[in-house]
């Protein structure tokens, strides 16, 4: 894992596009239990400050994940997976 990066705020845009698709992953669950809004609300109002990005992507499971890094822009995709070499 690359401490730096992984601790360091990425740009906003970047930031934005992993907010914007982790709360469309979690708008596609069953909300019966209120699982999805908790999990939404737990980002939602989050700030793009040190690891917060890693923090929304390390909610979901490594199906979740994969499913996340598709839906990103590829800058995106690549600055995530940087921050986990």
């Amino acid at each position: 894992m690359s401490k730096d990066l992984y601790y360091t705020a990425p740009d906003d845009s970047i930031f934005e596009d992993i907010l914007a698709k982790a709360i469309m992953i979690w708008s596609s669950y069953d909300n019966a239990h209120g699982y999805a809004t908790e999990k939404i609300s737990q980002i939602k109002d989050i700030k793009n400050v040190d690891d917060n990005y890693m923090y929304i992507v390390a909610m979901f499971d490594a199906d979740n994940q994969a499913k996340l890094l598709d839906m990103v822009k590829p800058e995106t995709a690549e600055r995530i997976n940087a921050a986990l070499v």
